[in-house]
């Protein structure tokens, strides 16, 4: 008889750790849900209630004055081509949900970043569940949105969230490591504390780095758009899966393009954003 090796049971143990936690904090995670949602929700509507013309506008003025006439001018002709494919309320819909889940990463994933850069201990730990977080198929995150936050925009947002964060954790913890020993060396030769050599010397060098690492995550973010569509997330992704169930090849290509439109666009803002932040450092 050949040797058997007992089966690891990962998946009861997966399941079980779910059912708890979704017993226990399923209610607060609800509430929760209701408060983001609102938020979304009405933050879609007010826009999609104001002229196209005047939200482009407004969108092309805050980009000129952060980056440059060139990319205000191709980031006011994309919006205008996604108004005239009929697709303005989803791509509004999309915007609001990838600014959303971004806001939240930053605000969750650059302390963990410092963090990482300033324990070794903590990095050691933190380092494996990146890799993880990384690697593991993006539907996965799926699963345990549904129970803790319902269908809808929120559960897009949370799976979106864990997705996109880990290149925010990792370029903030390079962008303080990668800071000059010497300049170290000079802050601890005047008695600085650590948060006086963080706040003064490293986050201000760090900054370019982690502004890259913003403009991967606003990618990712947008590269859930069309999987969080399944959990009822909406926007352009919606418009993908409605042409998937319909067998509708055009429209599924106008979606896609669109897509494609809003990417180009957030990936030259902060492209142009995180070169100007490198040369001001240079120089500085």
């Amino acid at each position: 008889m050949a040797f058997e090796i007992p089966q690891i049971p990962l998946a009861e143990w997966c399941d079980i750790a779910l059912d708890w936690a979704t017993d226990h904090f399923s209610g607060v995670t609800r509430a929760m849900s209701a408060v983001v949602g609102t938020g979304i929700e009405a933050t879609t509507d007010f826009l999609v209630g104001l002229p196209p013309w005047l939200v482009i506008a407004a969108f092309g003025l805050i980009v000129w004055r952060l980056t440059t006439v060139r990319i205000a001018l191709w980031s006011v002709l994309g919006f205008l081509f996604l108004w005239n494919v009929e697709l303005w309320r989803a791509t509004l819909q999309s915007l609001v949900l990838v600014l959303v889940s971004t806001l939240f990463a930053l605000a969750i994933g650059i302390p963990i970043g410092i963090s990482a850069a300033l324990s070794k201990r903590f990095w050691r730990v933190a380092s494996p569940a990146l890799d993880m977080m990384q690697t593991m198929p993006s539907f996965v995150y799926l699963i345990p949105a549904i129970p803790f936050f319902g269908l809808g925009a929120v559960s897009a947002s949370f799976a979106t969230i864990v997705f996109a964060m880990p290149p925010t954790i990792r370029l903030t913890a390079l962008g303080i490591l990668q800071t000059p020993p010497m300049l170290v060396e000079a802050a601890d030769a005047f008695g600085s504390t650590k948060w006086q050599k963080l706040f003064k010397i490293q986050l201000p060098l760090a900054i370019p780095t982690i502004m890259a690492g913003i403009n991967q995550t606003i990618m990712l973010a947008l590269s859930m758009v069309v999987i969080a569509a399944m959990i009822g997330a909406g926007g352009l992704g919606g418009e993908v899966w409605k042409a998937i169930q319909r067998l509708e090849a055009g429209m599924g290509f106008q979606a896609g393009i669109a897509i494609v439109v809003l990417a180009v666009i957030l990936d030259r803002i902060t492209q142009h954003i995180a070169r100007r932040l490198r040369t001001d450092t240079e120089h500085g």
